[in-house]
């Protein structure tokens, strides 16, 4: 097996950094409460730590997964986010969850747009997809703030979800 190095992301305001232990009973909460439904949840310690699990195993697997985010000021947690591949993920996903109380700052947007940009820098990925729910308009916006577009043709993670592509940006 090939070993994957975790990196380390750094934006004006964040730090992105690979998961720890520590990190989970935050991460548990989010998908017990009600914003985990567009996720499939919400769901209980025990589903919580599977998919915990298996954001971080995908380093090792398949080269990506889950960082954590990190206010760069304080160093506190503020969410995750993530390139998910495997049986449940049609086309490889880049997925974003900030945790209560700290959204609509533009972290999902920052930390979203520099995993992306790692992922088409390192990885050489052509696309990446976003699975969101029609009814998560915050989502949405991270999405078109990201530059991606709606691709009706795509194939769906779960039935009734858009999903946006993201594509490598040229510079001009």
């Amino acid at each position: 097996m090939v070993e994957h190095r975790i990196p380390t992301l750094a934006t004006a305001r964040l730090t992105l950094r690979a998961p720890v232990m520590d990190d989970f009973p935050a991460y548990a909460r989010l998908m017990a409460s009600p914003r985990a439904a567009g996720m499939g949840g919400p769901f209980d310690t025990r589903a919580a730590w599977g998919i915990f699990c298996h954001c971080v195993a995908l380093w090792q697997l398949v080269g990506h997964g889950a960082l954590m985010i990190d206010l760069g000021a304080t160093g506190e947690c503020v969410g995750l986010v993530e390139i998910n591949h495997g049986p449940r993920f049609p086309e490889k996903e880049l997925g974003w969850q900030i945790y209560e109380g700290y959204e609509g700052n533009g972290y999902a947007t920052e930390a979203a747009g520099a995993l992306r940009d790692w992922a088409f820098g390192t990885l050489a990925l052509p696309t990446l997809v976003s699975y969101i729910g029609p009814g998560n308009a915050r989502s949405i916006a991270v999405a078109e703030r990201l530059g991606a577009v709606l691709d009706s043709a795509a194939a769906q993670q779960d039935p009734g979800d858009l999903v946006y592509r993201h594509f490598v940006r040229t510079r001009t």
